[in-house]
């Protein structure tokens, strides 16, 4: 049977949901000769509306043949405690394994008589259950997600069979250390609060959750309140809310005892791991400073500070002639395989940092320049730089949304995290805002002489120690 019925909860699907800063419009088909300006003023409208219930319902008119729809929900790995830990990814492996109604196999049919695509994703924030059909076919997706999310059959049986993949699942992510070397990151920067938390939890949890463990999941956080119905494509609006009305209005809105969950403050912590191996060939590291939250106004400058910084793979042609100063030095010297500069955003805190993969000998000049790039931010940045980062930046994000799937997900996450979706032109006039000061300003409130959170993995014995790296954050000058 072809693989109609997947989860992104993988590498790919864990990095597709963590690493997107607000991502916006990309232009229609056939209309790639308007201008940028044109395209600002052409942004179709996202329309919102409220059920009584609370559930909200938003939707973007793109005029495509396919659309895609879903469920985001106000929930993910932060939300559970150290006994629960991974129930929301065990729960992403059962959502396709039957409903009351339906059992999987007749799902799964279901799901390719419409040549569709059902997938799910769980973060630390959010989860989110969709299906990219097409635009005909919109009333039979809505019936078969309302099932998926509020009558999943959650029967022992599968329940036994799906511990077994989980925990290859998870010997299996140990394999990509890029993801193990930002869960550590997670796991000192924010020590002691739930955004320490894998989104796979420990393998102990995925031996012992029981069929309760998840039905109380399920009945603390699947409120209509903390969901949003996304769609965007060849959707009418007025249809999808008559939709929603006929499958979802039963939702709860209640919660047992008045118990309604609250986030507790996560607290960063400047600290380093090191899980030191050196039979590996290379050393993974990650080093980070507390961020701005989703909805704080200093994202943007922070966006344009990682674009001036950039990203460098050792396949890159360019070398010396690559616009990031830090890349034409990991160019010219071999400082690094690669590196990236990432902000992973949360609704109250983030993580500012750069990855990067390197020599097990160039560890102390990598750590060294990107320390550097870090302070120039604070203090030499020029109207060029900036003006050069401003226009990759907004090319970037009018590119990340080339389809119905992101275009719907982006809708999804700003409902839950703005409230609103945040069009295309309030973003570029937030972009187009930032100048040099603003930038050396914001970036000395986040990075300069703060305690960063390291994490790194492989033969890390060049690491330099912590206390070298802290007076790293600092420039003394006469």
């Amino acid at each position: 049977m072809a693989a109609s019925v997947c989860r992104v909860g993988g590498v790919v699907g864990r990095a597709f949901a963590r690493t997107r800063g607000p991502a916006l419009l990309s232009l229609r088909r056939g209309q790639a000769s308007v201008t940028y300006a044109q395209s600002l003023l052409g942004a179709p409208e996202t329309q919102l509306t409220a059920l009584d219930n609370g559930l909200r319902i938003a939707s973007e008119d793109t005029g495509h043949a396919t659309c895609t729809v879903g469920l985001w929900i106000g929930v993910g790995s932060r939300y559970e405690s150290e006994k629960n830990n991974g129930a929301g990814f065990f729960l992403e492996h059962l959502a396709f394994k039957g409903t009351k109604k339906h059992p999987q196999s007749a799902l799964e049919q279901a799901v390719e008589s419409m040549g569709a695509h059902l997938s799910a994703y769980t973060s630390r924030e959010h989860t989110a259950y969709y299906m990219k059909t097409l635009a005909k076919d919109l009333p039979k997706a809505l019936e078969l997600l309302s099932e998926v999310v509020q009558s999943a059959a959650l029967s022992e049986a599968e329940i036994e069979q799906q511990r077994g993949v989980i925990l290859k699942e998870l010997d299996e992510v140990e394999g990509s250390l890029q993801d193990v070397c930002l869960d550590l990151l997670h796991a000192t920067a924010y020590q002691g609060t739930p955004l320490a938390q894998s989104v796979l939890g420990p393998s102990q949890n995925a031996r012992t959750l029981t069929r309760q463990d998840l039905v109380d999941y399920i009945n603390s956080h699947y409120k209509a309140p903390r969901m949003v119905l996304a769609a965007a494509g060849g959707v009418n609006h007025d249809e999808l809310v008559g939709l929603a009305k006929q499958h979802f209005s039963g939702l709860s809105f209640e919660y047992q005892d008045d118990a309604v969950p609250v986030l507790s403050p996560c607290r960063f912590t400047g600290s380093e791991i090191r899980m030191r191996d050196d039979a590996m060939p290379l050393a993974h590291i990650a080093i980070a400073v507390e961020g701005a939250g989703a909805a704080n106004p200093d994202i943007v400058p922070l966006m344009v500070a990682n674009s001036i910084i950039g990203s460098y793979d050792i396949t890159f042609g360019g070398g010396k002639h690559l616009s990031s100063r830090l890349a034409r030095l990991a160019a010219e010297i071999n400082l690094c395989h690669s590196y990236q500069a990432f902000h992973s955003t949360y609704s109250d805190t983030g993580l500012m940092g750069i990855y990067f993969v390197t020599d097990k000998h160039k560890i102390e000049d990598t750590m060294h320049w990107a320390q550097n790039a870090w302070m120039n931010l604070c203090t030499t940045v020029t109207e060029s730089d900036v003006a050069r980062a401003k226009n990759a930046l907004k090319a970037s994000l009018v590119g990340q949304l080339n389809g119905t799937t992101l275009i719907c997900d982006d809708i999804g996450r700003h409902i839950l995290n703005y409230g609103r979706r945040i069009p295309l032109a309030e973003w570029d006039a937030r972009i187009e805002a930032v100048t040099p000061k603003i930038l050396r300003d914001v970036c000395s409130k986040y990075i300069y002489d703060k305690c960063p959170a390291v994490a790194a993995v492989g033969p890390v014995e060049q690491l330099p120690d912590y206390n070298r790296m802290r007076s790293a954050m600092y420039w003394l000058r006469f």
